[in-house]
């Protein structure tokens, strides 16, 4: 079977393979049954000619291959989309950039960036989605995304063992913190002391979701009263006295009432960054842009707060 014979559906169904990581996920998003999922790929791959995915216990890998059929593919199906709605007599997209962001970075960082890009460069449209690194790092790779800024953690290893290596850039690098209910007595002076973090209650992301919550330098296992994903319903608990939790810096300008978020001194210093991340390769003007008003924003003392 020749590979001109793949049919567009193959094609979507691919992308959403290599941008979510396993069968199941994409045939979540896609509205599939996992098996239609698996047949669309088996037929893919059988008018390739070679695998395009490496099947592992903990989801897919893309092969060399399947590298350059996800990178065709996102070409293609832009364009065919772009041509669609071009027909359909709707607005050229050709001035879109698609841009993913770590939860926290869309308290502060993206919406700053994105507001001042709409005052400079009207005729942009970014088109955005929230998402953790490590779907973030997939997106770029399956060209679902054009630039995607994420988080990282000491010992800052690369995002992923794939090539060609991403082009990485780091906008800001700050210490967490941690949120504390106005009243709590650790909320009396301007930080905290790491000693006084034993014996607190907990309010912490999701395990399997990547989110923090707990102090990283705590030497004790924490208590985790209350298990959540949302930032915002995070600090809503800490207003109501649930607990305390640890948060980037760039949410201070998102506390709601009743809630102190100060730094901590003593034992190691809990580093985080935010990085912008790319596929290598010349960018195209609007992505650029968006690119250069995320760096500006990133220096700027509102910006810096995000790490």
């Amino acid at each position: 079977m020749s590979f001109t014979a793949a049919s567009l559906t193959a094609l979507r169904v691919f992308r959403e393979v290599a941008e979510r990581g396993t069968f199941t996920a994409a045939a979540a998003g896609l509205g599939y049954t996992q098996s239609a999922v698996s047949r669309q790929i088996a037929a893919l791959e059988r008018a390739a000619g070679v695998p395009l995915l490496q099947r592992r216990h903990d989801g897919v890998r893309l092969t060399p291959a399947g590298r350059i059929v996800a990178r065709r593919a996102a070409v293609v199906i832009d364009q065919i989309d772009a041509t669609a709605k071009e027909l359909a007599g709707l607005p050229d997209e050709r001035a879109t950039v698609r841009l993913g962001w770590f939860a926290s970075a869309g308290a502060g960082l993206v919406p700053a960036a994105l507001a001042r890009l709409r005052h400079t460069h009207p005729g942009i449209t970014v088109l955005g989605r929230e998402a953790g690194t490590p779907a973030l790092v997939r997106a770029l790779r399956a060209g679902t995304v054009d630039l995607a800024v994420v988080a990282s953690a000491p010992p800052y290893r690369p995002l992923d063992a794939e090539t060609p290596a991403l082009q990485v850039q780091v906008l800001i690098e700050r210490s967490l913190r941690i949120a504390v209910p106005a009243e709590h007595p650790l909320a009396r002076g301007d930080h905290i002391d790491a000693a006084d973090l034993r014996g607190q209650s907990w309010i912490a992301g999701p395990r399997g979701d990547g989110g923090m919550g707990t102090w990283p330098g705590l030497d004790e296992r924490p208590t985790v009263v209350h298990t959540v994903g949302d930032w915002l319903a995070k600090l809503h608990l800490v207003a109501a006295g649930c607990g305390i939790t640890t948060v980037p810096a760039g949410l201070v300008p998102v506390a709601p009432p009743g809630v102190r978020i100060l730094p901590v001194h003593g034992g190691p210093t809990e580093q985080r960054r935010t990085l912008l991340a790319r596929m290598p390769g010349p960018l195209p003007e609007p992505v650029a842009r968006l690119a250069e008003t995320l760096r500006a924003v990133a220096v700027e003392p509102a910006g810096r707060s995000e790490g």
